[in-house]
């Protein structure tokens, strides 16, 4: 079953009963109304259905049972700035019952298995890249493609540099002199948010195999606590990307990061992807994806399983 993305823009009292995450509304809880139009007005949700919770509005009470209970089942706790941008991420800190294991064996993985595993990921990536510039674009995206097979261990030739410089030359056509900058012009603020969604679905399911999420194989960044996501989630990017096509082209106006573009943003966690000739939404391949990274680690297998994009 998918696990809910679950969004809270306006004011809320959240708290926890019998398992279920129940959501009461301030302005309904402080009139003067019948006990039983409060009760109706309640809602209720089983937080075992839950995986992403995002609170974007400085008027969410949330209670620490209900933090509690929803680390414990492993969801991702996402909360929101002034500008409504995802600025804080809450994970459970033990997600795994040989944790300690997963840890060691994270650790003491070697240099070449990690530039192994970063060529794999770039590989990915820029198939996923250069697939969906050729779906949507008409754009010859024949070099992309040579340069999957180029890709060496460590990426020496900075071929995902090369690759992402030619896909956001050509992906947004319309926009003149586009450029992918997080401060830039629109759609730049949709993609921000899209990664946002995305990084923690990411981290969501690197914890839930057992591993560190600021440990990665390739970003390094000391000040960074999600490096392995921010490494993990690149041959997922394209999903957010094409989600973010498809809003451009619609036509809306997307200069105001509004309630609107927020849920067709929120709905990737349930997009479907490609896995071993599988579809597969987003949220559990990301947990499939996961688990092949620690099988690496631990000597079972070679190679991480990464999704193909559906266009």
């Amino acid at each position: 079953m998918i696990k809910k993305t679950l969004y809270f823009g306006n004011p809320a009292y959240l708290s926890m009963a019998n398992k279920q995450m129940i959501v009461k509304l301030p302005e309904v809880e402080n009139a003067d109304v019948p006990e039983s139009f409060k009760e109706r007005s309640k809602a209720s949700i089983p937080i075992e259905d839950i995986g992403v919770v995002i609170l974007d509005n400085k008027r969410i009470t949330i209670t620490h049972g209900l933090i509690e209970e929803l680390l414990d089942n492993n969801v991702a706790l996402v909360t929101c700035d002034s500008s409504r941008m995802p600025v804080g991420l809450m994970l459970p800190l033990c997600g795994h019952s040989t944790q300690t294991e997963h840890f060691r064996e994270q650790i003491e993985a070697t240099q070449p298995l990690k530039k192994q595993l970063w060529q794999q990921t770039v590989k990915a990536k820029i198939k996923n890249q250069a697939t969906l510039l050729e779906s949507t674009r008409n754009v010859d995206a024949t070099p992309m493609f040579k340069w999957v097979d180029d890709v060496k261990s460590g990426d020496p030739d900075n071929y995902e540099a090369q690759a992402a410089a030619y896909f956001w030359m050509n992906i947004f056509p319309d926009i003149p002199d586009f450029r992918r900058h997080r401060e830039g012009v629109p759609p730049n603020n949709l993609l921000n948010y899209g990664y946002a969604i995305l990084r923690a679905v990411i981290a969501r399911a690197i914890v839930s195999a057992g591993m560190l999420p600021s440990l990665g194989i390739f970003h390094r960044n000391k000040y960074n606590a999600y490096c392995l996501a921010d490494d993990i989630m690149e041959p997922y990017r394209p999903v957010v990307d094409k989600v973010v096509i498809d809003i451009v082209a619609s036509g809306v106006d997307i200069s105001d990061l509004d309630i609107e573009l927020k849920q067709t943003l929120l709905s990737i966690p349930g997009h479907d992807v490609v896995m071993n000739g599988k579809r597969r939404p987003l949220l559990v391949a990301a947990s499939q994806t996961a688990a092949s990274l620690y099988k690496c680690f631990s000597g079972e297998v070679r190679k991480i399983v990464y999704p193909d994009i559906i266009v």
